[in-house]
């Protein structure tokens, strides 16, 4: 039965003695109850046959009580490993958090942050130890992501409040989707449906680290006879780093409109812009992490010679996302869908370096005397101002055609991206502030040019072909599916550097087969198998192009577009699940073969962050995962989830034009084992929920000479709803405490090297010296307090 939240209580059914037939309610956002046919029948005719009334109501911030381990465990049915959280998690987390936070519960998937609030992108997230780079994303039937740079951004995407469901579907991700990259699954998530009734949601968040947050959203309701309701929402974040000086301001806007008509048909725009800033943290090696712990940061002061002023090290991006949705029933069983979309993002990631006024170089040319401002000495601190901009169209369409017992599907997806990045440096004040953070008073070479480090333009063209086909055996217990997918990619590159190459470029295109089996034993059975095959091209900007020290002239980087092979993946699944009276079980066993296997790491060179792709060789990943929930038991909702995970590498690594025994060695970034504990409480009034992770120790370098130590983290959420007071709908205080008990830990690998130690290379002569890996700190415990009301 469904749950509701009624008069303090989950849910309100209302029983006569011998009933005939139930018949339950829709339901509104904003958590209004229709009027059921069977109450008016019941109060019409008290002679009828009794019945069942099961009103289901949902409080104004969406928790419906009916998602099996309070919301992380909706049921599934396609034929491959999937899994998710609803808003009945959603809601009871902290407000500042984004999407791909609130899925480290299940399983497989490890969430590093570096910020407790979850407010900004300084994180990274993993499944079946392969990262976030190798994912895909979709929100809205959009891709949200970078798609050059393969980075989610999912502060982005949406503001908690708006976000209905996310979805994780590890390895195997729906052959529709809009990427092409999501070689170790694809993360989805879904906003609400705006209300059908005009109202309004107000939520206010106070917390340490003098986290101020507020939230408001209004919904139109049906616009006159329309059909069309909407809703706008506006949110504003601002805290202080928890660790060095600085912090960060969030400034998000969300819109969504639909309209439904006729026997199902459906369009739905969807629009968000984000403008996040942020000083940044440092990320330590391990030997700074040992010995300086929290107290490795950037300087609170400037000096007017130090490089590692705060202020240098900051980020601002400005996202908008933008697509429409649109399903129309064509008839004769054909269904037509299409969703148009835009995503554009401007952005700096800065840092610090030093310049002297001669002796600079632009790529292989001496730059002469630069342009100092008067009174600059002749080697000064500069911030390098790292500025890109990326403008992507993309349109996925699709038919589907039922005829009988055979479902099929054809596909089209184009994707057009502009990408353009110039780092560029400024000179500081005596204060140590520069008069623009984004590049607009660069430094300039003798006859005029600015000083740059590379001057690199990207277009990248997309298009890809898709056909589905899944036939129902058994009155559609048994369903055999196969299906293909061409994936045809165009990337082409300039560099406006004196002494690089001016252009490069390739053409690839890549076919991806795949077929799945499911069968239901029974209506609370299933077991399914599933073969699939996914690829992914080499990231960032770095093979584009040549790069270049500006100290010396050297080149530092040689481009090697299309002479890195694209990832490639060849993956098997088996799996079962089962939904009974008393639990819930999902199981799966997977098996994946890499070849050109890509680890994507990070590095300061010149102050400036530097992406690249290392090439791994092959690769074996093999493993279990499942989760398991109970039915609510006295208002109590258990779950549990874990992974067991082997991934071993199959290649020697090519370093320095010789080798590295790596071969057998443990995969990095693989911890073994992982796993969470969630226990969820919901009386209608009172409301909690805990949950508890534990990731495995993780190699950071591909020797396997260090390693990121085993982690627990726990959080905590408390709330309780009144009842409506005058105008305002169950008004509530929600309590979260996030990380209690574990202070002073990593959280992840932010730069991978290939040896920590110096290493003997296998051909017995040459040394292969260490380079330290770095490191994603984890954030210390913090608390905030939210009280929110729908109106």
């Amino acid at each position: 039965m469904c749950a509701a939240f009624a008069q303090g209580a989950p849910a309100t059914t209302r029983q006569q003695a011998r009933p005939s037939r139930v018949t339950a309610s829709a339901h509104e956002p904003n958590g209004t109850p229709h009027r059921t046919e069977g109450q008016a029948g019941v109060q019409a005719h008290q002679a009828a046959p009794e019945k069942i009334n099961v009103v289901r109501r949902v409080t104004p911030n969406g928790v419906t009580g009916t998602t099996p381990g309070g919301g992380l465990m909706p049921r599934q049915s396609d034929p491959f490993s999937k899994s998710g959280v609803t808003r009945d998690y959603i809601a009871s987390q902290s407000p500042t958090t984004n999407a791909l936070n609130l899925v480290r519960n299940t399983p497989g998937v490890i969430v590093a942050t570096a910020d407790p609030t979850g407010a900004t992108d300084r994180m990274s997230v993993s499944i079946r130890g392969m990262n976030q780079n190798e994912l895909g994303y979709e929100l809205e039937g959009m891709n949200p992501s970078d798609v050059l740079y393969y980075n989610p951004t999912s502060s982005g995407w949406a503001d908690t409040e708006n976000l209905a469901s996310i979805t994780v579907t590890p390895g195997s991700p729906d052959i529709m989707a809009p990427t092409y990259s999501a070689v170790g699954g694809l993360i989805s998530a879904k906003l609400r449906d705006p209300a059908r009734r005009m109202g309004g949601y107000l939520d206010l968040t106070y917390g340490g680290n003098d986290l101020k947050r507020e939230f408001a959203r209004f919904d139109t309701g049906e616009i006159g006879h329309s059909g069309v309701r909407s809703y706008v929402s506006f949110s504003d974040t601002t805290a202080t780093n928890w660790r060095g000086p600085g912090g960060l301001n969030r400034w998000h806007l969300d819109f969504k409109a639909a309209k439904d008509w006729g026997e199902g048909n459906h369009i739905s725009a969807f629009m968000s812009y984000n403008d996040v800033a942020e000083d940044l943290y440092t990320y330590p090696t391990m030997e700074q992490w040992n010995t300086m712990k929290w107290d490795y940061n950037y300087s609170r002061t400037y000096t007017g010679k130090n490089t590692n002023y705060y202020k240098f090290h900051q980020y601002e991006w400005r996202h908008a996302r933008a697509g429409v949705n649109m399903k129309f029933n064509l008839g004769h069983n054909l269904t037509l869908t299409a969703t148009p979309y835009i995503f554009d993002v401007d952005g700096v990631l800065n840092g610090g370096s030093t310049l002297t006024q001669t002796g600079e170089h632009l790529g292989t040319e001496s730059a002469g005397t630069l342009q100092f401002p008067a009174g600059t000495p002749a080697s000064t601190v500069a911030e390098s101002v790292d500025h890109f901009t990326e403008s992507t169209f993309g349109l996925n369409t699709g038919l589907d055609w039922k005829a009988g017992h055979n479902d099929l599907q054809v596909g089209y997806w184009y994707s057009y991206v502009n990408y353009t990045e110039d780092p560029s440096y400024t000179i500081p004040d005596a204060a140590g502030n520069v008069t623009n953070k984004w590049g607009a008073d660069p430094v300039l070479t003798q006859n005029g040019q600015r000083l740059l480090q590379w001057n690199a333009h990207v277009i990248q063209q997309t298009n890809a072909l898709t056909i589905a086909d899944t036939y129902s055996f058994l009155h559609d217990r048994l369903k055999v599916s196969a299906g293909f997918k061409e994936v045809m990619l165009t990337r082409t590159a300039t560099n406006q550097i004196p002494g690089a190459q001016y252009q490069t470029g390739f053409s690839d295109a890549e076919p991806l087969p795949r077929a799945a089996i499911s069968f239901q034993i029974n209506p609370r059975d299933q077991v399914y198998f599933n073969a699939t095959t996914a690829f992914r091209e080499a990231a960032a900007v770095t093979p584009s192009i040549d790069m270049f020290n500006t100290t010396t002239g050297k080149m530092t980087s040689q481009h090697t577009l299309g002479a890195i092979k694209p990832e490639f993946s060849i993956a098997e699944e088996l799996g079962y699940r089962h939904y009974g009276k008393y639990f819930n079980l999902s199981l799966a066993l997977f098996n994946y073969n890499f070849t050109n296997r890509q680890i994507t790491s990070n590095s300061l060179v010149g102050g400036t962050t530097i992406t690249s792709s290392i090439s791994a060789g092959g690769q074996t990943t093999r493993g279990i995962s499942g989760e398991i929930s109970l039915p609510r038991w006295h208002h109590f909702a258990p779950y549990l989830s874990g992974q067991f995970l082997h991934a071993t590498i199959d290649s020697n690594l090519p370093v320095s034009g010789t080798y590295l025994p790596t071969k057998g060695k443990t995969a990095v970034l693989s911890p073994k084992f992982s796993g969470s504990i969630g226990l969820s409480y919901d009386d209608g009034a009172v409301f909690g929920n805990f949950s508890f992770n534990y990731i495995g120790s993780e190699y950071s370098t591909f020797m396997n000479d260090q390693k990121i130590p085993s982690y627990e983290t726990a959080n905590l959420g408390l709330g309780y709803r009144f009842r409506d007071i005058a105008f305002l709908k169950r008004p509530q205080i929600q309590l979260n405490l996030i990380n209690m008990g574990n202070e002073k830990y990593l959280s992840g690998a932010w730069g991978l090297t290939s040896n920590a130690k110096a290493t003997t290379a296998m051909n017995g002569t040459t040394q292969i010296a260490g380079a330290s890996p770095t490191y994603i700190t984890g954030g210390r415990f913090s608390g905030m307090v939210s009280v929110s009301t729908g109106f």
